[in-house]
């Protein structure tokens, strides 16, 4: 029996794909730090649990396709904070903000259909485009540049008949880049000259550093054309809750994605009674869990600063940091660092970044590093990094010379 040519041609998480080495390396006894993925170590807020138990219903039912009608009230409320204005009728709470992705390629892009992405990005894009058809076109960013939104020639070179939408993430996940209002003008003025949609991934707007301030696409003047993704997960380090959104003041794509929502019924319920408790935490929260990732950029950053030839760009958000590494296999040094390093019984696993990019060959000397974890082990895991780094060169210099 042969399986569809949707699954055989999707994509690997290439966050989780060595997951299976890890799990190998940790059965012979070995730590693994695992800043490969964006799982934060920060506990998730008690008033999550708090309202869970004081909703209590005596039924765990279905809700309302678009989610209970007292959490969407509260995401309206939130948003207002940051001056963002959004009605109960232009959200919908989704599995996450993976759902959301999903629910916007969908209502603007059939299959064959192209949307532009800026590159690197989060690389589950990639495995969402695939599910739904559709072709992720990328407009390259640059390490040497921050990752910088680029110039509009970029963009414009690689726009056809069939390209629908841009895509981006803001702050960037996987460069911690965070766009200005220039930046997202360039993105605007392509959306209006070429009938684009936008579809604005703002999961990480809260984690912004040295005194820079996040600005919403929806706050941009690009009239309905803006889809915005939003969810808990990282903000709240509630991963596992699973809630996201998807706002957009377009009436007609709006409706569409209804028809989805219905499709598979409802978010679940618990978790969406302990997110009303989240969004009303004061912003006290994030003004302390914001200090925290920047002082564990800090720290990732002045470690790496002693690795000769690697390229970087201190991350201006998000809690991620890309980094060119002077190899040409860093998917093989990952993998070689979790079956055949250790530092008194410990190694590091990070994320190789060719998987955050559709262009072929590219990103084979990245990789991206979490700083998911306190201070002393992120200093610990990168000094790991460091020395794993120093023999796999020595070893790829020996071999080579043979």
């Amino acid at each position: 029996m042969n399986i569809s040519k949707r699954a055989f041609q999707a994509p690997e998480s290439p966050i989780r794909k060595l997951i299976p080495l890890a799990e190998e390396a940790k059965r012979r006894g070995i730590h693994v730090y695992h800043l490969n993925i964006g799982q934060p170590d920060i506990e998730t807020p008690r008033i999550f649990h708090e309202y869970i138990k004081k909703y209590n219903p005596n039924v765990v039912a279905y809700t309302h396709s678009a989610g209970l009608i007292e959490l969407r009230e509260a995401f309206k409320s939130y948003y207002k904070r940051y001056g963002i204005d959004v009605e109960t009728d232009e959200i919908i709470v989704t599995q996450g903000g993976s759902e959301a992705i999903l629910f916007s390629l969908a209502v603007i892009a059939d299959p064959g259909d192209e949307v532009l992405v800026l590159e690197p990005f989060y690389a589950n894009y990639a495995g969402f485009a695939s599910f739904m058809g559709v072709k992720l076109v990328p407009v390259p960013t640059r390490p040497e540049d921050g990752y910088h939104v680029p110039d509009k020639t970029l963009f414009e070179e690689r726009i056809s008949g069939k390209t629908r939408a841009i895509l981006f993430s803001n702050p960037s996940n996987p460069t911690g880049a965070v766009y200005s209002e220039d930046e997202l003008k360039t993105i605007m003025d392509i959306a209006l000259k070429y009938d684009l949609y936008v579809i604005a991934d703002e999961v990480y707007r809260e984690f912004v550093y040295d005194g820079l301030k996040h600005v919403s696409m929806m706050k941009m003047d690009v009239g309905e054309r803006t889809i915005m993704v939003d969810s808990v997960s990282k903000k709240f380090s509630a991963c596992g809750a699973r809630i996201g959104v998807f706002v957009t003041k377009n009436k007609e794509l709006y409706r569409s994605a209804m028809k989805f929502a219905q499709a598979r019924l409802s978010p679940a319920m618990m978790e969406q009674y302990g997110v009303i408790g989240l969004l009303n935490l004061e912003d006290e929260y994030f003004e302390n869990v914001r200090k925290i990732y920047s002082k564990r950029r800090d720290t990732v950053c002045e470690e790496l600063s002693k690795i000769e030839g690697i390229v970087f760009e201190k991350p201006q958000g998000a809690f991620y940091i890309s980094v060119k590494l002077p190899i040409d296999d860093a998917e093989g040094f990952v993998s070689w660092m979790l079956s055949d390093f250790d530092v008194d019984g410990k190694t590091t696993m990070v994320a190789p970044l060719k998987g955050f990019y559709a262009t072929p060959n590219v990103g084979n000397s990245e990789i991206r590093i979490a700083f998911v974890l306190e201070e002393s082990k992120l200093k610990d895991a990168v000094r790991i990094l460091v020395r794993g780094l120093e023999k796999f060169s020595d070893i790829k210099s020996s071999l080579s010379r043979k």
